[in-house]
């Protein structure tokens, strides 16, 4: 944070300047160091680097970057040398600007997970958890080189999912531009021709002529109709209720339903297996992977285990009415719990269900495809058939 201030010297000299500190009290603390005494100080809202320049860093960048700063420490390098080394090499400059300020911050003393929790935009509080059982544990090294592991996966299986779902967003959004531009230019053109021709023309083909009339008439509203979709939905996305029975229809939705619900529990499970075997206390392990699980109904189902979980019982026990988790899962858990191996179980869970991630998304992807070019076919074949039509008429009177 920066602070700017307004003081007197010991020799009685107005001075006005900034100080960066972690808090107001920091702030007041170094200037009294200085022998100022302080008339006012405010915090000023400064630019985030993080945003301006580069706001994501990419997955791949990300990964790179644990897997060397991981090697660099094993090889017995201070983390604040390596932290720079890193900070030197690094072509991305969001975490460039990030790794510039934990350096700052390691030299004051601070630990690398408090430096780290200091860009949530970079460091998401998954990593900075793991960092902080790896330095309690003193296995920086592996901690870091494992969380390269789970982003790497989740990376993979959030394209997984995106690659089955982009197909039939690509074409439908081909689709609706084409129709438009047969209705916009294409049709119009043909209309002048069958009333220079005096012919009668067929009752579909009007439809699709008084269709293209309002398309070229109101074109406007499509935009504006756009525009209140987007508006409506910003308002519903912060809205807790409705984002609940979004995920909870994502999930029931026919065949990618199945997809979604898959991926949230390889998700789940990868998670929480990561931080069980990083010696997190399982209470903050099942918080943790509430929050970066990314489904409301799986999220609530995790606050209720972690809840059962403080009142001594089992973390399986809520999960075994719930429509969300699958029966293997609560059995592997349980299994789990029981034997003392819940992070190897959940891994086994999460490898498995990785596998039928991937299985399904391709099957989608060879169903989809031939589904979506006869949708299509369909739309714009039906403008052509409406303009088609007539045009046999013309030609058995020519």
């Amino acid at each position: 944070m920066n602070f700017q201030y307004k003081g007197k010297s010991a020799l009685g000299k107005t001075i006005n300047g900034k100080v960066d500190a972690d808090s107001k009290r920091d702030a007041l603390f170094q200037l009294e160091k200085e022998d100022l005494i302080i008339i006012d100080i405010n915090e000023t809202k400064t630019w985030n680097k993080d945003i301006i320049i580069n706001k994501r860093v990419k997955n791949k960048d990300f990964v790179i970057f644990l897997r060397q700063y991981s090697t660099l420490i094993h090889a017995g390098i201070s983390i604040s040398d390596a932290t720079k080394t890193m900070m030197k090499q690094t072509e991305n400059r969001t975490l460039e600007n990030a790794l510039a300020d934990i350096v700052k911050q390691l030299e004051q003393g601070h630990a690398l997970s408090d430096a780290a929790k200091r860009h949530p935009k970079v460091f998401p509080s998954l990593l900075v958890n793991m960092i902080r059982a790896g330095e309690a544990s003193g296995k920086l090294d592996e901690i870091l080189n494992q969380m390269a592991d789970y982003f790497e996966k989740e990376y993979r299986n959030r394209q997984r999912v995106i690659s089955a779902l982009i197909y039939p967003s690509v074409v439908g959004v081909i689709t609706l531009l084409l129709s438009m531009f047969l209705l916009v230019f294409i049709v119009p053109q043909f209309v002048g021709m069958f009333h220079s021709f005096g012919e009668d023309i067929p009752a579909y083909t009007q439809f699709v002529m008084q269709v293209s009339d309002w398309v070229i008439a109101y074109w406007w509203v499509f935009f504006i109709l756009v525009g209140i979709f987007l508006t409506i939905y910003r308002y519903l996305i912060n809205n807790n209720s409705f984002v609940y029975k979004m995920d909870g229809m994502k999930m029931k939705f026919p065949i990618v339903g199945t997809l979604v619900h898959k991926s949230a529990m390889v998700r789940m499970t990868q998670t929480l297996s990561t931080l069980v075997n990083s010696s997190v206390p399982i209470l903050q392990s099942v918080e943790i992977t509430e929050k970066v699980v990314g489904n409301r109904i799986i999220q609530q189902a995790l606050t209720k285990s972690r809840k059962s979980l403080e009142v001594g019982e089992s973390l399986a026990m809520p999960m075994k009415d719930h429509w969300a988790f699958p029966a293997l899962i609560v059995q592997m858990i349980e299994i789990g719990e029981r034997t003392g191996t819940l992070d190897y179980m959940l891994m086994k869970a999460a490898d498995f269900y990785e596998e039928e991630v991937e299985q399904l998304s391709n099957r989608i992807k060879v169903l989809i495809e031939p589904l979506m070019i006869i949708v299509l076919a369909c739309i714009v074949g039906s403008v052509v058939i409406a303009v088609v039509i007539p045009m046999f008429s013309l030609f058995e009177k020519i």
